[in-house]
């Protein structure tokens, strides 16, 4: 394949459901001239409550599909899936793509700005409980402090539609209130639904803690990735594709609340 048709391959999001979206727009806002294939996992979400076993073999079918629709990159918008699976989906898909996962970039960014600092996370239980955050933190030899709780309401709330309201309000304060949160300069949002609720984090915090969107800080870490690979795609060839393996209308009206604009899904079946 020539160094042209490489860079004009799509890249490849996948997430437990369509919070990942918060992530791919990011993404398209950023760079305007990559074709995204996204594909959330409705029939399995959320992935928070599910076994390391359970979300690999998701993401090893999952990365079958993109792997053939020759995305050149395939990123895991998924914290719980990218702590339990990035090490699996890295290898599995070899050199057919390029495996990218949520979580380091935003380990990168806590590193640089909050050196000597004590700083929170929200996130699954899958995220919270694997200790990924923490072991990497660790490993910056930055002396930063890690608080992390698990917040597992919060994902499926979204997914629901239940925010900017006073249900969510509730929730979100009542994790948040949480004693080990307190006296932290930072916020991981451990999550790539959170986005959609950090105004309402951001208020609850009245400017005292900074709040670390893992959104923004992804679509730049993929940027630089394939100016630094030579994958950088010149122009827009072809229209970005949707698919979920499990369709409802809700979801289809929930996108253009997380995508920023109307998204027709397909229904793609990990199982038949």
């Amino acid at each position: 394949m020539s160094e042209t048709e490489r860079k004009k391959q799509p890249i490849g999001i996948f997430d437990s459901g369509i919070g990942g979206l918060t992530v791919a727009h990011a993404i398209t806002e950023l760079l305007p001239n990559e074709q995204i294939l996204y594909f959330g996992d409705t029939a399995h979400l959320p992935y928070g409550d599910k076994s390391t076993a359970a979300i690999q073999a998701y993401a090893v079918k999952i990365c079958d599909l993109l792997v053939r629709q020759k995305c050149k990159v395939i990123l895991i918008a998924c914290n719980s899936a990218s702590a339990a699976a990035y090490d699996l989906v890295r290898e599995y898909v070899g050199s057919k793509a390029k495996a990218l996962n949520v979580i380091d970039p935003v380990i990168a960014y806590v590193g640089e700005h909050y050196p000597n600092q004590t700083i929170g996370l929200i996130g699954t239980k899958q995220t919270v409980n694997s200790n990924v955050y923490r072991k990497k933190i660790d490993d910056l030899n930055q002396n930063i402090t890690l608080h992390s709780v698990a917040t597992p309401l919060l994902a499926a709330m979204i997914e629901e539609g239940f925010f900017n309201n006073n249900i969510s309000e509730s929730i979100i304060q009542a994790y948040l209130s949480d004693a080990s949160l307190q006296n932290i300069q930072a916020l991981i949002l451990g999550c790539t639904h959170y986005p959609l609720i950090k105004n309402q984090i951001s208020n609850f915090y009245q400017g005292r803690v900074d709040i670390v969107d893992a959104s923004q800080i992804v679509a730049q870490h993929v940027k630089a990735f394939l100016e630094k690979e030579n994958l950088a795609a010149e122009a827009l060839t072809k229209d970005h594709t949707f698919y979920v393996s499990d369709f409802t209308r809700s979801f289809e009206a929930s996108t253009r609340i997380f995508f920023g604009r109307e998204v027709h899904l397909e229904h793609y079946p990990l199982w038949e």
